[in-house]
């Protein structure tokens, strides 16, 4: 039992750092340390602080996975770069949370493998659920948070790029470029993701057309361009130093966290899911959104999988809750969020999640 426990926690291992580390991970951490250097402390606390417009803050936030195919550890970096550039809490979990939930593929791929009433669900779902998680969070610990902003204040603005010295239109365009070759990235991975769960569409369509690869050299090549153009070598050596730095203090905690959720399919594995998320009671749907909060979905992943639970049994209702609990929430996540934001934060977090996943998920068991 044991050498099996073992073996399942090197394999997810294994199969996290040869199919996300360098493509998806990597570039997220480039793109959290350079907004800890290039980004303006003042425009982050203007836009997503605590005394900024709440309906600017959590309408982007809300929105902002649309453009991201991440998972729920590749999100961390970024969410870590601007919650220490002065993000209020709430904005900063709607941005935590929606990241992973809604990007365009996922949702898109849902619709077409598990029916269009799943997807548009998943869709509304998430988006509402960021910002209902981030102001519930902004509220329950609003005297902290204003005792935190309140005590560093200035303190907060430090690094290049918060004298002003580098305009919009240079802070645009680069990190557009960097998001892009994060997206570009990450689809290497994800081609071959969604060839092994569907080989004759994906395969057909990718086969000797190495897109993403291309897109990610040529979107490279570009931001060099750029950094060689635009900043100063002590500027890039920060950024270099800003990226290792959160790199040092997420990615070790982030390895032991898949290395256990890996050893956890072998203690709760699939076989034992299918049995107890056939129906629509509230425990059907906690089992599922509890189930889908400890384990480790690599994007679009949980798409499959639940299509495949669906094909067993697996009622709507519970199908959804997964779909809303799993790619925002992990093991190896909750883990580096609670050495980013404490403990007692992580827990409320988690427990919003899970309590909302699994209330939606039993009304839309209800009404499908």
């Amino acid at each position: 039992m044991l050498s099996e426990l073992l073996l399942s926690g090197w394999d997810a291992l294994t199969e996290y750092l040869s199919a996300h580390v360098l493509t998806c991970l990597i570039p997220a951490f480039f793109i959290a340390g350079a907004i800890a250097v290039f980004v303006s402390q003042s425009a982050v606390i203007r836009y997503f602080g605590p005394q900024a417009k709440r309906w600017l803050a959590y309408s982007v936030a809300s929105v902002s996975g649309a453009i991201l195919a991440v998972c729920s550890c590749t999100i961390l970096p970024l969410f870590a770069g601007i919650r220490q550039r002065g993000a209020g809490l709430g904005p900063a979990i709607a941005f935590l949370y929606s990241g992973p939930a809604i990007n365009v593929l996922a949702i898109i791929y849902s619709a077409q493998l598990l029916g269009f009433d799943i997807g548009i669900a998943r869709a509304v779902g998430a988006i509402l659920f960021s910002v209902v998680i981030g102001m519930i969070m902004a509220l329950l610990f609003r005297r902290q948070e204003e005792a935190m902003f309140n005590a560093k204040g200035d303190d907060w603005a430090y690094g290049a790029g918060d004298d002003g010295t580098h305009p919009l239109k240079q802070i645009i365009p680069y990190f557009a470029m960097m998001v892009f070759f994060l997206i570009a990235a990450s689809s290497i991975g994800l081609v071959v993701e969604l060839a092994k769960s569907d080989p004759g569409r994906w395969v057909m369509v990718f086969e000797g057309k190495p897109v993403p690869a291309l897109l990610s050299l040529v979107s490279l090549i570009v931001i060099i361009v750029m950094v060689v153009r635009w900043y100063t070598g002590s500027e890039v050596a920060q950024w270099m130093q800003e990226t290792w730095s959160l790199f040092k203090k997420i990615v070790p905690i982030l390895l032991v966290g898949v290395f256990i959720a890996g050893m956890i399919k072998v203690l709760l594995p699939e076989a034992v899911v299918q049995r107890w998320v056939g129906g629509n009671s509230i425990w059907n749907n906690l089992l599922a959104s509890v189930f889908g909060s400890l384990m480790y979905f690599s994007t679009l992943t949980e798409v499959p999988i639940v299509r495949a639970l669906m094909d067993l049994g697996m009622g709507k209702g519970p199908a959804l809750t997964l779909l809303l609990a799993g790619p925002s929430l992990s093991l190896p996540n909750m883990i580096v969020i609670g050495r980013v934001m404490g403990v007692k934060r992580t827990a409320v977090y988690v427990l919003l999640v899970i309590v909302l996943s699994t209330f939606v998920g039993m009304v839309f068991g209800r009404i499908a």
